[in-house]
């Protein structure tokens, strides 16, 4: 089951070493294994409109420890007359990261990567189906993730996880994202001229690769600042995957829970 706990200003900062007047919540992964759901999608794509709205349908259908969405947002699509304002060159290089590893010689919007594997069934029923059958397999791997408020208003978002077994460990990464949702733009230019296009889940900055050490140990964070009025619409997730296979051995997120 989830955990969560916000902790006061004074205990986080004993037992952080933080700064009095900080804020810490966090929560542990679950024993079984989450689905993790990696969209890849550009606001100059035609095609990709209909797997955001998908994406977004996800807050409401998912249950909170069965699915871990994500938007990857890329760049290639930004030649053609409108530059995506979420699209950052590292999560087109992630893409390819992938396509490497599942040994595909072309990227592709949209494209659903569903816990590291190239995903085509995203819009029909099999997809709940595919997430039953992962969470029905126990959690390679155990993941804690903290959220806390620095003085100054920046949020710093952290990750721990542990690979119990050595056989698990040699190409055990870990990945780390700050997500937000309720975002829309109105787009002016390119192929979804005079749209608006709405997105969830969208990762606006991104740590990792961070391999997990001999003892099956790792940690990662990201200080970023978002701004109070959409504050509570962030989130973190964070997933551990085998880099040279693909395999996700556990992913989890933690919605937004400061005070």
């Amino acid at each position: 089951m989830r955990s969560m706990a916000i902790a006061s200003a004074g205990l986080a900062a004993l037992a952080l070493g933080m700064p009095v007047h900080a804020q810490q919540c966090s929560a542990k992964s679950p024993a079984h294994t989450l689905a993790l759901v990696e969209l890849y999608t550009s606001e100059g794509c035609d095609s990709c409109p209909p797997a955001d709205r998908w994406l977004r349908s996800l807050s409401g259908a998912r249950a909170p420890d069965s699915v871990v969405p994500l938007a990857l947002h890329v760049d290639y699509w930004d030649y053609i007359g409108w530059k995506d304002p979420y699209a950052r060159p590292q999560f087109a290089a992630r893409q390819r990261e992938v396509a490497a590893v599942i040994g595909k010689t072309f990227v592709y919007t949209p494209q659903v990567v569903f816990n590291g594997r190239d995903y085509r069934r995203w819009g029909g029923g099999d997809f709940f189906d595919d997430v039953k059958k992962a969470n029905a397999l126990p959690a390679r791997a155990a993941i804690e993730l903290s959220m806390i408020t620095l003085p100054d208003g920046r949020i710093e978002a952290r990750a721990a996880a542990s690979v119990p077994a050595k056989q698990d460990r040699a190409d055990a990464v870990l990945h780390i994202a700050v997500y937000q949702n309720g975002l829309s733009t109105s787009v002016a230019a390119g192929e979804n001229r005079g749209k608006m296009l709405q997105h969830d889940f969208v990762a606006r900055s991104w740590a990792g690769p961070s391999p997990v050490d001999p003892a099956g140990k790792v940690e990662s964070k990201i200080e970023t600042r978002i701004p109070a009025a959409t504050a509570r619409n962030a989130g973190i997730a964070a997933f551990v995957q085998n880099k040279r296979t693909g395999e996700v051995l556990q992913a989890f997120s933690l919605p937004y829970c400061l005070s």
